[in-house]
C-alpha cells in the first residue's frame, strides 16, 4: 500500500520541480524581453516568424490549420502568397503581443494613454459601462486582448475576466497578478460560475473570448461563412442578467519609426442590447450570431492579427465521436 503513495508523491514531485523550472525560464524570458525597443521587438519578432514559417522548419500541422482556415475564410479573395504572408504577419504579431504584455505596465500608465491609444467609438460603450446594468465584454483571439483589458480597469471600469487556468500553477498567478493591477478578478473558466453569477447580480462587468469551440452541442452560427460551434451560456447569461454585449478589439496600429510608444487602436465593433430581444431560442441564435458577425468585421480590419491556427471550426453540425474521431485521424 505503501509503494503506489510513494510513486505518487514521486509524481507530483517531480511536476512541481518541472512547472518551477518552466516558470523560472519564464521569468528570465520576461527579463530580457522587458528591455528591447520597439525596433528591437519588430527584427526579434520578424526573426522567429522567418524561422517559424521557413519551410524546412515550420510544423506542417499547424501551418496547414492556419492556411486552410485562411482559405476557407476568405476565399478568392486571398492568392497563395497572401495567404503565407498572413501566417507570416500572424507569428510576428504573437511574438510582439508577448513582448506588449511583459512590457504593458510600465508602457502603458495614465501619463501617457494619449500616445498608447485611440478608442474607435467610445461613446456608445461608455453609455452601456454608466448604464448601471451588467456588460459583458467580448472579445476573440485577435488583437491584443490584454491592452484591452487594461485600458478599462485603468479607467475605472474592472472587469471579471473569464479564462481557463493554466497548468502550471506559477506561471497561473503571475498572469493573476498582473491583471489584478489593473483591478480585474480572474475567473476559472471550468469553475468560476458561482462568483461569475455573483458578480452579474452586483451589476458587475464580464470579459470574455466569444470565439471558442463549443463542441458538438454548441450553438451553430455563421463565423466567416462557415458553421461554428459557439457557447450558449454568453447569450443565456445575457439575457437572464439584462446584460449589455459590447463587442470590441484592440489591434496594433502600423509602427511610426520616431514613436517611443507600440500604437494602438481599441474599438467597439458593435453594442447588443439584451432587452431588446425575448427568452426564446430564436434570441439565442440571433444575439449568437450578431456577436459572431460583429467579430469577424473586426477581424477583416487586420487578418494577420487573429489566431489562425486556432481550432474555431473543430466542431461541425451532425459530429458524434466516431466523426470527430476519424477527423482527427486524417489532420494527423
Amino acid at each position: 500500500m505503501r509503494l503506489p503513495r510513494l510513486k505518487k508523491k514521486r509524481r507530483s514531485l517531480l511536476v512541481d520541480l518541472r512547472h518551477r523550472a518552466e516558470y523560472a525560464a519564464f521569468r528570465l524570458f520576461a527579463c530580457l524581453l522587458s528591455v528591447l525597443t520597439v525596433p528591437q521587438t519588430i527584427r526579434f519578432a520578424e526573426l522567429i516568424a522567418g524561422i517559424l514559417t521557413a519551410r524546412p522548419l515550420r510544423r506542417p500541422a499547424r501551418y496547414d490549420v492556419a492556411a486552410e482556415n485562411l482559405r476557407a475564410a476568405f476565399g478568392d479573395e486571398l492568392t497563395e502568397p497572401q495567404i503565407n504572408e498572413t501566417i507570416r504577419g500572424m507569428w510576428i504579431h504573437l511574438i510582439r503581443m508577448v513582448v506588449e504584455i511583459v512590457q504593458l505596465p510600465r508602457k502603458m500608465t495614465l501619463t501617457n494613454c494619449r500616445e498608447v491609444i485611440v478608442f474607435r467609438n467610445r461613446a456608445p460603450v461608455l453609455q452601456a459601462l454608466c448604464s448601471g446594468r451588467p456588460v459583458f465584454i467580448l472579445g476573440g483571439h485577435f488583437g491584443n486582448w490584454e491592452v484591452s483589458t487594461a485600458t478599462f480597469g485603468m479607467f475605472g471600469f474592472p472587469l471579471g475576466i473569464v479564462a481557463r487556468k493554466l497548468d502550471n500553477p506559477y506561471l497561473h498567478r503571475w498572469f493573476f497578478e498582473s491583471r489584478q493591477q489593473t483591478g480585474h478578478v480572474l475567473y476559472d473558466k471550468r469553475g468560476g460560475t458561482k462568483e461569475m453569477i455573483e458578480l452579474l447580480e452586483a451589476g458587475g462587468n464580464l470579459g470574455l473570448l466569444c470565439d471558442q469551440d463549443a463542441g458538438p452541442r454548441g450553438l451553430y452560427v455563421d463565423f466567416f461563412g462557415r458553421p461554428a460551434s459557439t457557447f450558449k451560456s454568453i447569450a443565456l447569461m445575457a439575457l437572464q442578467y439584462r446584460a449589455i454585449l459590447v463587442v470590441g478589439y484592440g489591434i496594433r496600429l502600423p509602427d511610426d519609426p520616431d514613436a517611443r510608444w507600440v500604437r494602438y487602436e481599441i474599438g467597439c465593433e458593435e453594442v447588443i442590447d439584451t432587452l431588446d430581444f425575448d427568452h426564446s431560442r430564436d434570441s439565442l441564435n440571433d444575439i449568437t450570431q450578431r456577436y459572431s458577425s460583429a467579430l469577424e468585421r473586426a477581424v477583416r480590419r487586420a487578418p494577420e492579427q487573429y489566431f489562425w491556427v486556432h481550432r474555431r471550426w473543430k466542431s461541425q453540425p451532425g459530429d458524434t465521436a466516431k466523426t470527430r474521431r476519424a477527423r482527427k485521424r486524417e489532420a494527423a
